[in-house]
């Protein structure tokens, strides 16, 4: 059985380094234009092709991508876009449409394409048809379940991909027209605004002004909310599927979040692919996943239709911990920069979590600058140093409990 690839988000160079440290085998990513995350950072051409050598160096493969569906009006914009990053060495560009698909292959017929999820690759003939069109790898709709996989697996030989963690859309495969809509900002060219993520209520017609909450708490109302989705505890059965690559989706997320579902992702699938006869999901990785800003958790269409409570409706996100800092340098004396990102005042307990499921915790005692001044708080932006019992590298993040 071959191990899956573990699949990351790179939303900027800081996300990518972070996904490299905590052990992505590969990364996807996108430039200023045609991904479907433009409101991401994303990455200029000279930054593509800085990412590009930093995976390459460190073993880890990158993905371009470019799955927007463009109007006809944006044609020529994307012969430029495509001309302007050939020269850099993808190891795969992802796409949807058959427009942009043609024309990569026009441009950089040597260039391995994957087939985005937003192509809603449901069933086994449609993935048929792709591999007869010379696709890699097919993204797989969230629309499909574990037999459905398998399914695909039985009867083609393309590379199959399968989102595993992270936010899911209201509508078929991100194909949404709420943002269009309410923000006329076009979520299927990059651009959405999650309005699925805004408070509603319902208004009576004869009672303008009048809001009647469907239900709320302190909150808000969130009715289109779906959980996130969560396969932590399958990854056997993904596996055993015959899928090749365990996709996370977030590139519009933080370092912590990064850093934190890779890690224990990368930890479950080496457990697992070391000791298959007695491995179990550790419900510590769970817990850890529990200690990221999320909305609940669900396994989606994995085991067939949702039911009622994979849908959201009382509460926004849950965050219990919170990112403060990065570590920026260890010194030759073992003392640590530290890369404030969250207000951090003496008192305060910190965790440092690194690789492979590594985590220490250090009482600040206090707080002394890279300027050697002593403070009795550290703002967002201020680098201070740190003596710790434990050693630390570049890349760790560190949390700390949320007072309740």
């Amino acid at each position: 059985m071959k191990k899956p690839e573990l699949l990351a988000p790179a939303g900027n160079m800081e996300k990518l380094r972070i996904a490299v440290h905590y052990g992505a085998d590969a990364v996807y990513l996108g430039g200023k234009s045609f991904g479907l995350r433009n409101l991401a950072d994303n990455f200029s051409t000279a930054e593509l092709a800085e990412a590009v050598v930093y995976a390459h160096e460190r073993g880890v493969k990158v993905y371009l991508t470019v799955n927007a569906y463009p109007d006809n009006d944006d044609i020529g914009e994307l012969l430029h876009y495509l001309e302007e990053v050939r020269p850099i060495p993808f190891d795969a560009y992802i796409a949807a449409d058959p427009g942009v698909i043609e024309t990569i292959r026009e441009i950089s017929p040597e260039r391995d394409i994957h087939l985005s999820t937003q192509a809603n690759t449901t069933n086994w003939k449609s993935a048929l048809f792709w591999q007869k069109q010379g696709i890699r790898r097919i993204n797989l709709a969230r629309e499909m379940s574990l037999e459905g996989m398998r399914q695909v697996r039985e009867r083609t030989d393309i590379e199959l991909e399968a989102f595993v963690h992270g936010a899911m859309c209201i509508s078929y495969s991100g194909r949404c027209l709420l943002s269009s809509v309410m923000s006329g900002r076009n979520a299927n060219k990059g651009e959405c605004t999650q309005p699925c993520r805004w408070n509603y209520a319902i208004v009576e017609e004869t009672r303008p002004g009048e809001y009647f909450p469907v239900m709320e708490d302190e909150n808000g109302t969130f009715i289109f909310n779906s959980k996130d989705l969560c396969l932590l505890t399958y990854l056997p059965e993904l596996a055993g599927a015959g899928v090749d690559s365990l996709k996370i989706e977030g590139r519009m997320k933080g370092i912590y979040y990064v850093a934190s579902v890779v890690r224990i992702y990368r930890q479950a699938l080496d457990r697992y692919f070391a000791e298959p006869e007695t491995y179990r999901c550790d419900p510590d990785w769970l817990e850890e996943l529990c200690k990221i800003s999320h909305r609940g958790y669900t396994t989606g269409f994995f085991l067939g239709p949702p039911k009622d409570i994979d849908h959201q409706y009382h509460s926004s996100y849950i965050r219990n911990h919170e990112f403060v800092g990065i570590v920026e340098e260890p010194l030759p004396d073992g003392a640590i920069i530290l890369e404030v990102r969250n207000r951090i005042k003496t008192g305060d307990t910190l965790e440092f979590i690194g690789p492979a499921m590594s985590s220490s915790f250090h009482e600040m005692k206090e707080i002394i600058t890279d300027r050697g001044e002593r403070v009795e708080a550290a703002n967002p932006n201020q680098r201070i140093i740190v003596r710790t019992a434990f050693a630390a590298e570049k890349y760790d993040l560190v949390r700390r409990e949320k007072s309740l």
